[in-house]
């Protein structure tokens, strides 16, 4: 928000030569953030100037130039400034256009070297016969008005300043203003009177209340019929709980708006307009009180604050018409909805040049409401921006006065002794305040009269309780203070945040992380330290790919959660695998040139049940009971924690230069493997099929039998739909099964001093039997002096039957307890190729 320094030094005691930089260093005090200075777009030499001659002379054009003679200095005196074009007898000769002033007019000159608004540099021009050294100013030309046509004449606005007077000051043209963000919890400081009376908390200055300078009527008849028929709010509190609607009749509203007026308004941030809605943001800034004003003699029987009928209409000011609501607050009259209440007017009851009769209405909205209705119709205004963040509820009827005040006294209007003034207003509940808790939150010693003291300065009216107890009312204009903390956070802010010892908190003993977390953490470092690089991706993904990647059979039904409100319309849906999204991370670091991708991601998947909890969200501020919180707990997916890899490209090569080897499938499930020892699990690893995988490239992993993810090459059809490197190859396994597996084994073994056997043996079995059941097979038979199996090698092809093949495994044989004969190693060897030769007619090769 923008405050221009003339208004703020009306209600304190801000120097006469503070600067905005001054202004903004003590609000930053009392915790409102600073933001930049703004100033007048006009400056240089721009004076008042008494009009000595004007000599009309046509022009073969067409139009009529006036050749004029002003007066920009006291008479008797000389010009003091120098430069081209000033003339030092104080008398400049000017060609004008306009013709709606006089001899002996009082007029604003720009000088040369004056700049404008827009980067208007005036200099001395010969232009119609004559050199002009300066220009006789309009009111659009000084920014501070639309009217371009007619030269701004002061005596129009009841001045009579002597020539050479500083038109800027005498205009209110030479401010400045500091601009401060205002947090959404301080609403009140959306207006003058709220960031007045902040300064005078930071400075401890006194503050005059504008509010308190507005007479209100001791007796009034009824006015304009009002009705509030929000008889069921939708949000605890009714959508409007006080209306106050004001009359004044015999309006110019063709008026022009003051210089002073227009030079503020719009160095707050607002364009003027006309004088009706001016004044309506002239009193919105200064009081914090969002108002709006309607033709009267355009509504139609009593007006209605209701919430809109399924279907209606409204076109609001900025002409678009907008289907509302039901949840949408309306005021409306006979003809059907006039605005939406506390956002914006509708464009059928709006003030125009010819109005006569004003219709003031000054309300109080439930600020829920009013932020919700304002999201709904994407229609920001700077009366939502208040109204949603809490106006003082008791203003309206002293917003509503100063408008009339205004309205009389700049457009001619006449008040018609009628208010209207309906509802209770809600205030602030009182809170219950130990007077301890300030010094235990904070830290700082402060004392009960200290405490009563700082609240009294924010407004708050304080009784002290028999139990030692404080008793604290919020002041009206502070529907952010609701609980004893909020006022702790008060009194600190008041005291002083510089009074607060900056001290580091004692941590309290804590036990570390937990044993699945560490193991969490020893899968992801040893990932990393085996060449992966963590990636995360968004958990929001298309139906198509969770049904793609998500089941391992595309018959298979597979329920997901789907977001009421996603992120973006193609990806309605939480994610059943981490798939998807590891492979749009794999697929953008390859179109930016980093053509070999280890990468691996670990994060929760989203698996609903049946129960879908409740449609129905419960409100805030209660409990809603224990069936409630069940209904919602139900609805509420199996979150497992997944961990995926995806691999393309090639390894890094052992000599500098040359290129490694390229990965493929054995990489994906070399990865499932590596999981599984960090963790010290056994994973079973079984050919298997996967729609998205390569059908001969695939493999499921087991844990004790059951299935905890696959791992392998995608299909080469997937890979090319999808723009991927060739040979892509992914893993995926629930790692919080491992983990929970993991947790509470010994993974350390001994180990033993004595030196190993190795023996190779090379079997001939059927092509369908894995190697993975074969080393299964053997690591049984051999018992429990085998200590490694590796495969090594398969073949098939000549020497070797037709639908066979042949898998040679290196065993290595140790003893705990001394060194392995030969003979006790080959008798272990047998034992392992007899099972195999049982379990799946293994022969040995020869």
């Amino acid at each position: 928000m923008r405050i221009p320094l003339s208004w703020i030094r009306e209600y304190t005691q801000f120097p006469a030569d503070g600067t905005a930089e001054d202004l903004m260093a003590d609000l930053v005090r009392v915790g409102l953030e600073e933001e930049e200075v703004h100033t007048g777009e006009l400056s240089g030499p721009i004076v008042v100037g008494e009009v000595l001659e004007k000599h009309p002379e046509p022009q073969s054009n067409g139009k009529t130039i006036n050749w004029c003679r002003v007066r920009v200095v006291p008479e008797g005196q000389s010009q003091t400034l120098t430069g081209e074009g000033i003339d030092p007898s104080g008398v400049q000769g000017v060609v004008c256009g306009a013709h709606n002033f006089e001899v002996g007019d009082k007029v604003v000159v720009t000088l040369p070297g004056a700049v404008l608004p827009g980067d208007f540099r005036i200099a001395a021009r010969k232009t119609y016969g004559h050199v002009s050294a300066g220009m006789i100013a309009s009111v659009k030309e000084l920014g501070i008005g639309e009217d371009h046509a007619g030269i701004l004449v002061l005596s129009t606005l009841g001045l009579d300043p002597e020539p050479g007077a500083d038109a800027l000051d005498l205009l209110g043209l030479s401010d400045s203003a500091a601009e401060i963000n205002v947090t959404p919890d301080r609403g009140y400081a959306f207006s003058i009177r709220g960031v007045a009376r902040e300064y005078s908390h930071a400075t401890g200055t006194a503050f005059t209340d504008p509010a308190e300078l507005v007479t209100l009527p001791a007796r009034a008849r009824a006015g304009h019929p009002v009705v509030l028929k929000d008889e069921a709010p939708i949000y605890d509190t009714p959508g409007c709980d006080s209306f106050v609607a004001r009359t004044v009749t015999g309006v110019d509203a063709a008026a022009p708006t003051p210089p002073w007026m227009a030079a503020r308004l719009r160095l707050a941030g607002l364009r003027p307009i006309s004088i009706a809605v001016d004044i309506s943001n002239y009193v919105m800034w200064e009081l914090g009180q969002p108002l709006h004003f309607y033709d009267a003699e355009k509504l139609t029987g009593a007006i209605e604050v209701r919430r809109a009928a399924p279907g209606e209409t409204l076109t609001t000011l900025d002409d678009k018409q907008r289907t509302l609501n039901t949840e949408d607050l309306v005021i409306a009259d006979g003809s059907g909805a006039i605005g939406l209440a506390g956002v914006m007017g509708g464009a059928s009851t709006e003030v125009t040049a010819q109005t006569s009769t004003v219709l003031i209405e000054s309300a109080h909205f439930d600020p829920i409401t009013v932020s919700r209705t304002r999201r709904r119709h994407k229609l920001p205004s700077e009366a939502a921006k208040r109204n949603e963040r809490g106006v003082d509820p008791l203003l309206p009827a002293v917003a509503a006065q100063r408008a009339v005040d205004l309205l009389i006294q700049l457009a001619g209007g006449a008040e018609t002794g009628e208010v209207t003034q309906v509802g209770n207003p809600l205030t602030p509940a009182p809170i219950s305040l130990d007077p301890t808790l300030p010094e235990r939150i904070v830290g700082v010693p402060f004392g009960v009269q200290q405490v009563t003291e700082t609240l009294t300065d924010v407004g708050c009216s304080i009784e002290a309780q028999e139990t030692g107890m404080l008793r604290a009312t919020p002041p009206s204009w502070r529907p952010d203070l609701t609980i004893p903390e909020s006022l702790v956070e008060e009194i600190a802010r008041l005291v002083g945040y510089d009074t607060i010892p900056s001290r580091l908190p004692v941590a309290p003993a804590g036990r570390g992380l937990t044993e699945a977390q560490q193991r969490r953490r020893t899968v992801f470092t040893g990932l990393a330290a085996a060449g992966y690089t963590e990636v995360l991706t968004y958990p929001f993904y298309s139906e198509e790919a969770n049904q793609l990647f998500g089941r391992a059979d595309e018959t298979d039904v597979l329920p997901m959660v789907r977001l009421a409100n996603p992120i973006a319309s193609q990806f309605p849906t939480l994610r059943t695998t981490l798939l998807p999204g590891i492979l749009d991370a794999l697929r953008r670091n390859v179109s930016r040139g980093f053509n070999d991708v280890a990468l691996f991601e670990a994060g929760s998947v989203f698996l609903p049940d049946e129960g879908l909890g409740s449609r129905e969200i419960p409100g805030l501020g209660f409990y809603p009971g224990d069936e409630v919180v069940a209904q919602l707990q139900a609805g509420i997916p199996h979150q497992p924690h997944h961990l995926a890899v995806a691999v393309a490209g090639r390894e890094p090569g052992e000599i500098i230069g040359q290129p490694g080897r390229a990965r493929d499938w054995a990489d994906a499930v070399e990865a499932a493997r590596k999981v599984a020892r960090l963790l010290g699990v056994e994973i079973e690893i079984v050919q298997g099929t996967h729609q998205a995988f390569h059908p001969g490239r695939t493999a499921h992993l087991l844990l004790k039998g059951e299935p905890i993810g696959h791992a392998g090459e995608l299909h080469p059809k997937i890979v090319e739909e999808q723009d991927l490197p060739a040979r892509t190859s992914v893993m995926e396994l629930n790692v919080g099964t491992l983990i929970d597996a993991a947790v509470g084994q010994t993974i350390a073994q001994p180990l033993s001093t004595f030196p190993p056997t190795t023996q190779d043996v090379a079997l001939v079995v059927e092509q369908p039997v894995t190697a993975g059941e074969l080393r299964q097979t053997l690591m049984e038979g051999a018992g429990e002096l085998l200590e490694h199996v590796q495969l090594f090698d398969i073949y098939s092809g000549e020497g070797i039957e037709e639908g066979k093949k042949s898998m040679a495994f290196a065993l290595r044989f140790r003893a705990a307890d001394r060194t392995l004969t030969a003979e006790e190693a080959s008798a272990a060897r047998t034992g392992a190729v007899d099972l195999a030769s049982d379990r799946h007619g293994a022969q040995q090769r020869g």
